[in-house]
């Protein structure tokens, strides 16, 4: 909270921004002003969590900002979002932030993320298996990678494929004796390598795309070594992240804690349709795309008419990555 100027937080309602601001509450910190963002409901997928956001918003006495943004207001936004990109990030969330930070920057000029928690204290769903897993590369790629290396050689063209460079590129990582058991060798992983490579980045570059500066209190280095001392067991136990939200339970709201793992839902970007299926499907069947021939033409045919039918175990779109890849490159005139 060392700052020159007032400093705010990003409130996502999740266990881990909402302990900051109780933390901070804690500490003495009044007023202080919080931001959420919402989409539309897609489906049976809800748009927002302004419920969990909203009652430690109360709870805490904060300033708090709600951003709702219709469909209208996302695809206005996109090309912008996708300009801020220092290489194709393709998680839903990026127009969220780029949305959360250009209302933070009308406000303040410092603002707080729960960024980390997750890497750092076992919270993803892939950890808990890992403990007894044998077989921890085919473990991990099963429940964190997109796609195999199979469905890889369906999407490109002949010419985009050589060999399997991320399962060798995880079997180096685990390779490197920095952990022993599976589930440790996935935290290293994901602490030092995807947890820089992936939110962190996002957050960084949607943030700084407004002059914003966005600090991650959960990626302090004492807290860093303290988390990798504590046993794999105490972290991913009852579903992941159970020693922290044990001590967040003496600090917020148990509904807060106990409610379903959650994500930052941009729906609109996970089940595709309407005016946003408009301008996934104009931009791949444009003529740029089809003269850099990255991608199967009939791959993206089955993409385009049933994208709910490709969704990754992330619950990622399939169509949004590959679209989000031909965009990027169409920005940055590549």
């Amino acid at each position: 909270m060392v700052s020159d100027v007032p400093v705010g937080v990003l409130l996502s309602g999740g266990v881990d921004s909402s302990l900051i601001v109780g933390l901070l509450s804690e500490q003495g910190q009044a007023g202080l002003n919080t931001f959420s963002v919402g989409f539309e409901t897609v489906g049976d997928e809800e748009g927002d969590e302004f419920r969990y956001s909203d009652l430690v918003a109360e709870t805490f006495a904060t300033r708090h900002h709600k951003i709702r943004v219709p469909t209208s207001v996302l695809l206005e936004h996109l090309p912008d979002t996708i300009a801020a990109m220092s290489e194709p990030m393709v998680s839903h969330d990026n127009v969220g932030f780029y949305l959360l930070a250009q209302e933070v920057s009308k406000h303040l000029k410092v603002v707080q993320s729960g960024q980390g928690a997750d890497e750092v204290f076992g919270g993803y769903h892939w950890y808990p298996p890992m403990m007894e897993s044998v077989t921890p590369v085919d473990d991990y790629l099963t429940a964190f990678g997109d796609r195999d290396f199979d469905e890889y050689r369906q999407v490109m063209t002949p010419d985009w494929v050589q060999e399997d460079f991320a399962r060798a590129f995880i079997e180096s990582e685990f390779g490197s004796g920095m952990a022993d058991t599976g589930v440790d060798k996935a935290l290293h992983i994901d602490t030092t390598v995807m947890l820089v490579d992936d939110p962190v980045k996002r957050v960084d570059n949607m943030t700084m795309a407004w002059g914003l500066e966005a600090r991650v209190p959960f990626l302090d280095h004492e807290l860093v070594e303290l988390a990798g001392r504590i046993p794999a067991n105490l972290k991913v136990r009852e579903g992941g992240k159970y020693i922290l939200k044990e001590v967040a339970r003496r600090v917020i709201p148990a509904e807060v804690i106990d409610r379903p793992k959650g994500y930052f839902p941009v729906p609109e970007l996970k089940y595709i349709r309407g005016p946003v299926h408009d301008y996934v499907r104009d931009t791949l069947n444009s003529n740029r795309a089809r003269n850099r021939g990255l991608f199967d033409r009939a791959w993206i045919g089955r993409l385009l008419d049933d994208p709910d039918d490709h969704i990754t175990p992330l619950q990622g779109s399939k169509l949004w990555q590959v679209a989000l890849l031909e965009l990027w490159l169409q920005t940055n005139e590549l």
